[in-house]
């Protein structure tokens, strides 16, 4: 069976989704999304105030508690998910601090920050997740990411802290994909990059944003549905962008 048509079977059969970061513009859009499409819907958070539409079973986890996300991942067990998504993440700190434009911005308790709820919390999601994904046909585990972590496509410098958690949540996706296709043949690890979305985490930073390319978080949802729907093992471990496009490494 080409994998295509595999994929779609699994579709029909409507085995279900998981969404860390259901409360965010992205990740409540892409519980929406998926539940309109049929599937099985767990919808994470920090609190149960995300989404839950039919279809939509919500769950608690702290993105720096493992222990919340091992507990997530045994309630899952019951239902286990065939697509998994990281839709959690911060640009800007609770405390307000924002990306350093010069390294003399850095701030060690603030890069320690940036990088456990950019890097350290997804890749215990994929610690407690990856187990879970099924042997036998297509799975898929995504994490969002960001072309400023591309260390290929950066020729402005500056964001130090955002920029270097992000690449190095690519560089463990890249990792886990080599890793879980040892044992899952149709398995697919990605990171993706949304674009500018009208959410709260890019308000300040939508000034110079080109016409056409601030997206609604239903739009956003509905790219990275579709970007992900065309994935293959061959691209596994690899970056793309909103459009399919892959990031320079």
């Amino acid at each position: 069976m080409r994998l295509t048509a595999m994929a779609e079977l699994i579709q029909e059969q409507a085995a279900s989704a998981a969404i860390f970061g259901a409360t965010g513009g992205i990740g409540a859009a892409l519980c929406n999304q998926l539940a309109a499409r049929g599937k099985r819907v767990w919808a994470g958070s920090r609190s149960v105030k995300g989404p839950n539409g039919t279809g939509i079973t919500p769950f608690t986890f702290d993105l720096l508690d493992e222990a919340s996300i091992a507990g997530a991942a045994q309630v899952m067990r019951s239902d286990p998910p065939d697509l998994v998504i990281v839709a959690s993440g911060v640009l800007i700190l609770p405390d307000g601090t924002g990306p350093e434009r010069a390294y003399r911005k850095l701030d060690r308790a603030a890069m320690a920050q940036m990088l456990a709820i950019n890097t350290i919390g997804p890749a215990l999601i994929a610690k407690h997740m990856l187990p879970l994904l099924p042997r036998e046909g297509r799975s898929v585990f995504a994490a969002l990411s960001a072309r400023v972590g591309s260390i290929g496509d950066n020729r402005l410098g500056g964001w130090h802290s955002y920029r270097a958690s992000k690449a190095a949540l690519n560089m463990l996706l890249k990792n886990f994909a080599i890793e879980v296709a040892r044992t899952h043949e149709y398995a697919v690890v990605a990171g993706l990059h949304p674009g500018t979305v009208d959410t709260g985490l890019s308000k300040p930073f939508q000034g110079n944003v080109p016409e056409g390319k601030l997206f609604s978080p239903m739009q956003s949802a509905q790219n990275l549905l579709t970007v992900l729907d065309g994935l293959e093992p061959r691209d596994s471990g690899a970056v793309f962008d909103w459009a399919g496009q892959r990031l320079p490494e």
